[in-house]
């Protein structure tokens, strides 16, 4: 068998599950400002993919290497073909579904007008917006050959091409382009009329106001089509060694904005010149990939689409539940003194992670604290906590990750708070990013040093955290704690490498220690024990874990796996993955979380883990799973498993061809997000 008839390309299985974002967005039985939602993240993990995957591919291509090793035996160049065949059909996929949702908001008197649909009662409403609010911000750029000009950013354009009224000078056709300011809201609400809500998108608004714009040119007719470019969002961290790590992010950060376009969506009914003058413009290649597009583009902005007061139409918040014996009244550091307690967000309220580290910064005993950051909120009760703390006298120790891709800038926002509050901040080690989501306290009891922390599979965002499900372990077990320990003494000393007998740590561990517990399950099925393998994951490529369990499945190992994004692997083939199903769950929670759970003969193996079965999780990493002894947490973890694996209305069956197949409807189907939540409701009860 080939390579590629082995694996599915990682790029190709993500556009497909992108396409499972995109069945959401179809999906009628889906509150319809839902469906909205679903087209912005559709959108933004397309520019995302462009600005990363398809980036890397297109280097791949551009210095005249196959590629096929890394690509999973698929040639760089034919691989840009098809993302690009697969991308423009999924784009025109979306521009029908978004028909659909507008029509279905007419019907619920939610109205989308354009400049040629303003109603006599919104006129000066409009105005005084666009001249109080939209006209300062607005940053317009008359195209010139005599100069270099700069258009830098990943933002979306109106290009603008005007007809003059005098002959002569309409020899030479003035063209502009109008960046669509991001600091503003994209979609203006307009004052309703009787029970009619009126939405105006803010690219219109500036259409409605050319007039104004361009009041000095003597024009007959303006027209104007949106255009998004896509850049590559790698950064370069080579060149001068006499620069500090914290000033070449900065400055690749910066230089990120001047990098090679890798993307152009147009609007397809733009003029062949103003599309030519903007190409070579912005210095769009026949490498790059050209996206016909609708009218809008950067529809990521979806996500955040107004509410409209229309609870109707969107899904119920939750409210999150207690744990119970854990309180947010209490200290949580007495309670996990007696006992292991489990958190799941969004389920469960990240407060109790904000509680532990307020109650660490106050406790006059706690002496030191020490946590990884990968993904912060913007306005984050984390970090400031970790600043109180600081302040008050506790030893901090932060290793915050400066290259967190988007998130870089956010991040050294905070390491510069956090370092003038006195924190001591650890900032990576090269060529290797630190992912793991950890944290230990050390207090004195008397008189001994006793270790209090938690391990996370998400970052400690308040934000996501009411998105994404994600577990945190709070335990005060001294020997994982101890070898918590041991991660940040490596983070802080590279060239000692530790050993763990309880945690699995990447890039030295994982890959071995997954290995060798497949290789257990084989050897159990053979001697005739009980043997499987339960994975839930974001995604595996992993090739050498792939094979491994390629071979647990010849050896009759029933594998289980739970993959919401890529799934490199193929399952279900005979002779070599007869026994491996894969299912893939996308609702109204993003699944975050990584569960390994092994049968091992009955005494069961349960991890929760910061690392999908990537090669950049397991080798280019700093990764932590670690293992849950509590056998009742064991129990809510395989109970989850079970919950999400008979979802029988949100749960995507994968495999090598027919990709996204949704279950056939039944009446009584279980949806698994909904039944996890009634789960911990009703006190654990399977």
């Amino acid at each position: 068998m080939k390579v590629n008839e082995r694996y599915i390309n990682r790029e190709l299985s993500w556009l497909d599950f992108n396409a499972r974002v995109l069945q959401e967005a179809a999906d009628e039985t889906v509150p319809l400002l839902e469906r909205l939602r679903f087209i912005g993240i559709f959108s933004n993990n397309l520019d995302e993919f462009f600005q990363v995957r398809y980036a890397a591919v297109q280097r791949i291509a551009q210095s005249e290497m196959s590629g096929k090793k890394v690509l999973g035996g698929t040639e760089a160049s034919g691989l840009l073909k098809k993302i690009t065949k697969k991308v423009i059909a999924q784009q025109k996929r979306s521009n029908e579904i978004l028909e659909q949702i507008e029509y279905k908001l007419t019907q619920e008197h939610i109205y989308f007008i354009n400049e040629k649909e303003v109603l006599p009662e919104h006129e000066i409403f409009l105005k005084e917006y666009f001249i109080q609010k939209v006209s300062p911000a607005l940053m317009t750029i008359i195209i010139s050959d005599e100069f270099e000009q700069d258009f830098s950013a990943n933002l979306a354009f109106l290009a603008v091409k005007l007809t003059l009224k005098d002959s002569e000078i309409n020899k030479k056709t003035p063209f502009a382009l109008i960046e669509i300011p991001k600091e503003l809201d994209r979609f203006i609400r307009l004052p309703k009329i009787g029970d009619k809500q009126y939405i105006m998108i803010l690219d219109d608004l500036i259409r409605y106001h050319f007039h104004l714009i361009f009041n000095f040119f003597d024009y007959e007719q303006i027209e104007a089509h949106m255009i998004k470019v896509t850049r590559d969002a790698e950064l370069d961290m080579e060149g001068d060694v006499s620069k500090s790590y914290i000033n070449k992010i900065i400055e690749s950060v910066r230089d990120r904005l001047l990098a090679e376009p890798v993307r152009l969506v147009y609007d397809k009914e733009i003029a062949k010149d103003t599309l030519s003058v903007f190409k070579k413009k912005i210095g769009m290649d026949s490498s790059d990939s050209l996206i016909p597009g609708g009218r809008y583009h950067h529809r990521r902005d979806f996500m955040k689409f107004p509410r409209l007061d229309r609870k109707d139409l969107q899904y119920e918040p939750i409210q999150s539940l207690p744990i119970p014996g854990l309180s947010l009244e209490a200290s949580i550091v007495k309670a996990i003194e007696k006992k292991d307690y489990l958190l799941y967000t969004p389920y469960h309220s990240f407060s109790y992670v904000v509680k532990f580290l307020r109650e660490a910064a106050l406790d006059p005993d706690v002496k030191t604290i020490k946590i990884t950051i990968y993904r912060l909120a913007e306005i984050s009760n984390v970090a400031s906590s970790l600043i109180n703390a600081a302040k008050n006298g506790k030893k901090v120790l932060v290793q915050i990750e400066l290259q967190a891709r988007f998130d870089e800038a956010n991040n050294i926002t905070y390491a510069a708070q956090l370092e003038a509050a006195g924190v001591e901040l650890i900032f990576g080690i090269h060529g290797l990013k630190v992912h793991s989501k950890i944290c230990v306290i050390e207090k004195m009891v008397d008189g001994k040093r006793r270790k209090y922390g938690f391990i996370s599979t998400g970052n400690f965002n308040e934000v996501t955290s009411e998105i994404y499900t994600d577990y945190t372990l709070f335990t005060a077990n001294q020997k994982i704690l101890k070898e918590v320990n041991k991660v940040f003494n490596f983070l802080q000393v590279h060239y000692k490498l530790k050993k763990y007998k309880h945690l699995i740590v990447s890039p030295h561990y994982t890959r071995s220690n997954l290995i060798r517990m497949i290789e257990q399950e084989i050897i159990n099925i053979k001697a005739g024990k009980k043997a499987a393998i339960h994975l839930k994951l974001n995604a595996i490529t992993n090739f050498n874990i792939i094979e491994k369990l390629y071979e647990a499945s010849n050896a009759g190992v029933p594998i289980r796996m739970i993959v919401r994004g890529i799934c490199s692997l193929i399952p279900g083939v005979e002779g070599m993955s007869k026994n491996i199903e894969v299912i893939s769950v996308v609702d109204k929670f993003l699944e975050h979380s990584r569960v390994y759970w092994f049968e091992n003969a009955g005494e069961n193996k349960v991890y929760i883990s910061s690392a999908d079965f990537m090669t950049r999780n397991i080798e280019n990493r700093v990764e932590v799973a670690v293992p849950i002894y509590d056998q009742e947490l064991q129990k809510q973890i395989k109970d989850v498993f079970e919950i999400c694996w008979n979802d029988g209305v949100k749960a995507r069956h994968i495999n090598g061809a027919m990709q996204n197949v949704l279950p056939k409807f039944k009446k009584n189907a279980k949806r698994s997000q909904w039944e996890i939540y009634d789960y911990y409701k009703n006190g654990l009860e399977s």
